[in-house]
């Protein structure tokens, strides 16, 4: 089988400044966030993907009530976010923001909206994992989901208006007052920012990791 690992390298290289106990059920989430991703992101039929990420909203849900099935994921949710305070049913509402994506190939403004709520709930269940909090986390993962989008959308016009969108969010976020034990919420905030300015991004390039690898050293 093989081993559940997170595709998106600055998600790995920012778990590297998260607190050593703290990093499993950090990990975790994201690798159900990602899970959801992948799933919109391989949806032909919206129907079909819809599906998929109810059972996911469900099984998520589920784990508050009862063991864990057969499935390493759900089993990896259970050891090690649950155990930190994550319940399933707070990790089920990642699946409205992104079954949003799902209604059309171009999203519109409320739907942007819809799928900035899956930051906000990403960012403020690491933080619970994390063992810190910040008063503008929920605002910085809104920006972050926001900044995402905006370079995964082709349209002209739903692209920048997704930055645009991310931009304002971000104004109001300062990650370097934020405590060290969030300095890997921070990085991607940081690169976020710098995203929701940019036309074009190179996720993993060395200026990227170089800058995110001085942010997680020093909080500057």
């Amino acid at each position: 089988m093989t081993p559940l690992a997170l595709a998106d390298p600055e998600r790995r290289l920012a778990l590297a400044y998260a607190p050593a106990p703290a990093r499993p059920a950090l990990e975790t989430l994201w690798l159900i966030d990602e899970r959801m991703g992948a799933i919109v992101a391989a949806a032909r039929e919206p129907a079909i993907g819809a599906m998929r990420l109810v059972w996911w909203r469900d099984a998520l849900a589920a784990l508050d009530m009862r063991e864990a099935p057969a499935e390493p994921l759900l089993a990896r949710v259970a050891a090690t976010l649950l155990t930190t305070g994550v319940s399933g049913a707070a990790l089920s509402a990642l699946e409205e923001g992104w079954s949003a994506l799902l209604d059309s190939e171009m999203p519109d403004e409320e739907m942007m909206r819809l799928h900035a709520s899956r930051g906000a709930v990403l960012f403020t269940l690491a933080a619970r994992a994390l063992g810190a909090d910040a008063e503008d986390i929920a605002a910085a993962g809104e920006g972050w989901a926001l900044a995402d989008l905006g370079h995964r959308i082709s349209d002209h016009d739903a692209g920048p208006q997704a930055r645009r969108m991310a931009a304002e969010r971000l104004a109001t976020v300062n990650p370097h007052r934020w405590p060290r034990a969030l300095r890997a919420l921070g990085l991607l905030t940081l690169l976020a920012t710098r995203d929701a300015g940019a036309i074009e991004r190179h996720q993993g390039s060395p200026a990227r990791v170089l800058r995110g690898a001085f942010y997680g050293l020093t909080g500057l």
